[in-house]
């Protein structure tokens, strides 16, 4: 989990989320808690998708945590899921996926199990004790 910026978990952390209120208090926490320099914010599963495809040869600019919306409109994300399993290798294996939900509809909680790769289910909104739980699970 080291790297070049000192005192930072991982290089950089991308948050996927249609409000922005949500968008902002998770930038607040993943700067208080030092998670990442570089963070990504994006307001759509679609430009969440085009910016990894952009960045698909560049680790240094993949974020290592995406923290995704379920509840988007457009594409939602469960969507975005689908969608990223197409994705390249590098991207799976630099990637680790972190849904994030103000629901707490079991429905959710089993579609998202059925997503190996998706590494957990966060309640909203994210704050220090869930950011050091995602910063101590994932070893990249």
């Amino acid at each position: 989990m080291n790297n070049i910026h000192s005192g930072f978990v991982f290089n950089a952390v991308m948050v996927v989320d249609d409000t922005f209120t949500d968008r902002f208090i998770a930038e607040h926490y993943i700067k208080l808690c030092k998670m990442a320099p570089r963070i990504i914010m994006q307001d759509s599963g679609k430009n969440a998708l085009e910016y990894l495809i952009e960045n698909a040869n560049n680790k240094a600019l993949l974020p290592a945590i995406i923290f995704l919306d379920i509840r988007m409109p457009e594409m939602d994300g469960f969507e975005f899921l689908d969608r990223f399993v197409h994705l390249t290798e590098n991207i799976h294996d630099h990637c680790h996926i972190y849904m994030l939900s103000s629901s707490l509809d079991p429905e959710d909680f089993k579609r998202v199990e059925e997503y190996s790769f998706v590494k957990g289910f966060i309640s909203k909104p994210l704050n220090v004790e869930k950011i050091n739980t995602v910063t101590t699970g994932v070893h990249v």
